[in-house]
């Protein structure tokens, strides 16, 4: 598993870790059922503390993409298939085109969206 941490970016460095995983579990590299490094072993090998890698993985547990097996470890939930179904991709669909046939901005319709998130 391929992460960086940039400590000046603007972005927390939690999310930076938690929206890296992420990606990976989109994108399909990391599988259902593939086992995440400790807490831990993260944090030192990012260089991190143990408090910042532990909510990102909070954070990917809230959002049902891993979950935590206590002593045995954290783990991929979601296969790519379920985070980007077709459904959702669907729905995205029809509200660009919902959002241009009434004039909207990309931007006018990403602050819809973030307001309903």
């Amino acid at each position: 598993m391929d992460i960086s941490v940039d400590p000046v970016g603007i972005t927390p460095p939690y999310e930076q870790v938690r929206a890296q995983i992420e990606a990976l579990i989109r994108a399909g590299e990391l599988a259902r059922g593939t086992r995440l490094p400790t807490v831990r072993q993260l944090s030192l090998d990012l260089g991190l503390a143990v408090n910042t890698v532990a909510r990102a993985y909070k954070e990917l547990e809230a959002d049902r993409l891993v979950e935590t097996r206590g002593r045995n470890g954290t783990f991929v939930l979601a296969s790519r298939s379920q985070v980007d179904d077709e459904d959702t991709r669907a729905a995205a669909t029809a509200f660009a085109r919902a959002a241009r046939r009434a004039g909207m901005s990309l931007a006018e319709a990403t602050e819809i969206l973030s307001r309903a998130w």
